[in-house]
């Protein structure tokens, strides 16, 4: 088995992997106890981890050896070092625009941080989409193309835009498409709506909003399909999601990047638009006609 780099003292730009991503791709390679440790690990992240391993160990049903040699498999020296990742990821996750520092200053010139930004941004992109699980983007589209099924958006108070983006752009190629709000009231609404035909592609960044993960893990006891996109350190959505796309968001501001979800969007819609084929494009041209035909 691969062992996995986790250094949580990456710098901006880094295609760090939080340890729950990392124990959700190596899933597979592992023998069926040291699965009994992941999910346990996966079902109260990251506080689980934090426990001594014996206490660990006594959750999932197993021996403190078998937890000890699973957090080997990962990558990590030993169960102390496996610890202090994750108490430098639980920093991570709450860093907000007061607590994340800067590259600028005020004497930055403007080339400067142009020149940056791009830099930063190509860095994002790059890393973060060759490590994106393709088998996790290739089921997206799957279910973004289905005509069975509704296709739902939701986000938080940043990343809501983006949601917005995804329905906006699949509106045009197919129908039964929706965006969602958490407020009470309107998510209450949309509750009861949803099930089994729904997908729910669910937009959730550090700092990540009760609110959102609350309307999510309802639609997904519902039945319905969660494709979460978020960061690397994953939302607590990732616990139930069916589809997890992780991205890299540092970008050494104060604020995150939203870029490579927006490109991560853009890149869903040309695949289901070239997925879903003739009927995308007749449904587009007659959006076309309708909107660009004189009113009489």
């Amino acid at each position: 088995m691969e062992v996995h780099e986790l250094d949580g003292s990456s710098s901006p730009g880094d295609a760090a992997r939080s340890v729950a991503e990392v124990i959700h791709r190596t899933m597979s390679e592992v023998s069926a106890a040291e699965r009994r440790v992941a999910r346990t690990i996966l079902s109260d992240y990251p506080m689980a981890g934090m426990e001594p391993a014996v206490k660990l160990a006594e959750r999932a049903g197993v021996s403190a050896p078998t937890v000890t040699r699973y957090v080997s498999r990962l990558g990590f020296g030993g169960y102390k070092e496996f610890q202090q990742i994750l108490r430098d990821e639980i920093n991570a996750r709450g860093a907000n625009p007061m607590t994340l520092p800067s590259v600028y200053t005020a004497d930055t010139p403007a080339s400067r941080v142009l020149s940056k930004v791009s830099q930063a941004g190509q860095r994002l992109l790059d890393e973060g989409f060759a490590a994106l699980p393709s088998s996790e983007f290739g089921l997206a589209i799957d279910l973004t193309a289905d005509p069975r099924l509704r296709i739902n958006a939701i986000g938080g108070r940043w990343s809501r835009l983006v949601a917005e983006y995804l329905i906006l752009h699949l509106r045009t190629m197919r129908p039964d498409t929706q965006l969602l709000s958490a407020q009470r009231d309107e998510a209450g609404v949309a509750l009861v709506e949803l099930g089994r035909r729904d997908v729910v592609f669910v937009l959730d960044f550090r700092r990540y909003q009760d609110d959102v993960i609350d309307l999510a893990r309802k639609a997904h006891r519902r039945g319905a399909k969660i494709v979460l996109i978020t960061d690397v350190w994953l939302s607590p959505v990732a616990e139930f999601a069916d589809v997890v796309l992780p991205l890299s968001t540092d970008i050494g501001s104060p604020y995150d990047s939203l870029v490579p979800a927006i490109a991560l969007v853009e890149a869903l819609a040309a695949a289901a638009l070239a997925r879903i084929g003739e009927d995308a494009q007749a449904r587009m041209r007659l959006i076309e006609q309708e909107s660009t035909e004189p009113a009489t």
